[in-house]
């Protein structure tokens, strides 16, 4: 069975795009969450191979999802993709565990590039 990934975005065109960019393999089992809530009660019901995590979203934002998952070690493989790139915010989602911050739109090349980088692709 092909593990899961979680696109986390309150943009559906953001999470559709996204997923379109994904590699044929991680594309197959994709499941999205609207906004921090959704996302930390999907990662909390379920084990993902990875999660892409947008920063600005109404509810509860991607720093708060990134510091509710240190303290409960959800996912070990959080990728944030956001416009905000101010560095202070790269240096924080870094602190909080993120793999990697992605600048939206993200091309298929450095997708890939940072998967393979990570151990989520081959």
């Amino acid at each position: 069975m092909t593990e899961a990934v979680l696109i986390c975005d309150d943009s559906a065109l953001a999470r559709k795009q996204l997923q379109k960019q994904l590699p044929a393999q991680l594309a197959t089992n994709v499941e999205f969450a609207k906004d921090g809530l959704d996302a930390l009660t999907r990662m909390r019901n379920h084990k993902f191979k990875v999660v892409f995590l947008d920063l600005t979203m109404p509810e509860m934002d991607g720093v708060a999802v990134l510091q509710h998952n240190q303290k409960e070690a959800l996912c070990d493989k959080i990728i944030v993709v956001s416009a905000d790139i101010q560095p202070a915010m790269q240096d924080k989602v870094h602190q909080l565990g993120a793999l990697a911050f992605v600048k939206k739109p993200i091309s298929n090349d450095h997708l890939v590039d940072i998967l393979k980088e990570h151990g989520i692709h081959d």
